[in-house]
């Protein structure tokens, strides 16, 4: 373009592909102001006109609101500064997308009724902070004024959900389900009835001698199970003996009437199939890899066994 060419208005739509309505709404607002007028009266623009416009569209184009606009115009801030801020807000805005995007999946498999997708978008929109904060209040409440196994305390405030920025609704799913479990009042009093009973209780054996009783509850349970053995059956007396007797040697005691009276109250006492779920939801929130198959019907197995033997 020749720098001494003036433009009507338009001219100026039809070389920018804007509505003469819009290069108007600009002009009024001083933001490309007319370079001069004819004797009518009506606006010309020159070539710096033309390029301020073009300016102004790619920024109007990519969200910069019209004040903003007017301040890189007036050398107020520069371009590359706006282009930052806006890249800021617009990783706030995808984040946000991403979360209503899984809020939405989340719903749809769950078939939510409009209470329950209020509840599960509130809960999923929460910080980092105030997610901790829930299960830190769960944990302050469940240990208050006990001294039980420092040691899990110390491993339940270490694992806390951290939803991702992009989560899938399946992490949705588990993070609403985690919330309400922890403010459940049956499954608070539950968990603070299990840590009252361990702070009574003498201290179990070191983490690898526990470890090891697990398993062998695991492996003689789950043959006994998939024998299709009865816990009430007198086939599952060896079992339940031999399950005792390593018990029994694991915390110095005789395996006996007495001893397996303590064991099945201990059992009934740490058993519940909502505490192990809670890890699970934990697991999925994190993407942690895929958690050990469930124990508690093993345990639930046992405990019947051990109640009919005892």
């Amino acid at each position: 373009m020749d720098g001494d060419t003036l433009y009507t208005i338009g001219e100026l739509a039809r070389r920018t592909g804007l509505p003469v309505r819009t290069i108007r709404f600009y002009s009024d607002a001083g933001v490309v102001p007319p370079t001069d007028r004819t004797d009518t009266g009506y606006r010309l623009y020159d070539v710096t006109a033309v390029a301020r416009l073009d300016l102004v569209r790619t920024l109007r184009e990519l969200g910069v609101d019209l004040a903003t606009v007017q301040r890189v115009l007036a050398r107020e801030i520069t371009v590359p500064e706006v282009a930052a801020a806006h890249a800021e807000a617009l990783d706030v805005q995808i984040s946000t997308l991403r979360l209503r995007r899984a809020v939405m999946r989340a719903v749809a498999k769950r078939g939510s009724s409009p209470e329950e997708m209020e509840l599960m978008h509130k809960l999923a929109k929460l910080s980092d902070e105030e997610r901790r904060r829930i299960i830190t209040d769960f944990i302050d409440q469940a240990y208050a004024g006990l001294d039980a196994d420092p040691a899990f305390e110390a491993k339940l405030r270490s694992a806390m959900p951290e939803l991702p920025d992009d989560p899938s609704p399946e992490q949705v799913d588990a993070w609403v389900e985690l919330a309400e479990l922890v403010q459940d009042a049956g499954f608070k009093a539950r968990i603070r009835q299990m840590i009252e009973y361990q702070a009574a209780q003498p201290a179990q054996p070191e983490e690898a001698g526990y470890a090891e009783l697990i398993e062998i509850t695991r492996e003689r349970v789950e043959a006994a199970h998939t024998g299709g053995i009865a816990p009430e059956s007198a086939a599952a007396g060896p079992v339940v003996d031999a399950v005792a007797a390593a018990y029994a040697a694991a915390y110095g005691r005789t395996d006996g009437a007495e001893f397996r009276g303590w064991l099945l109250e201990r059992m009934e006492a740490g058993n519940d199939r909502r505490a192990e779920r809670y890890w699970q939801l934990l697991g999925t929130i994190n993407g942690w890899p895929a958690m050990p198959p469930t124990l508690t019907p093993v345990f639930e197995w046992f405990i019947a066994a051990l109640r009919a033997h005892s």
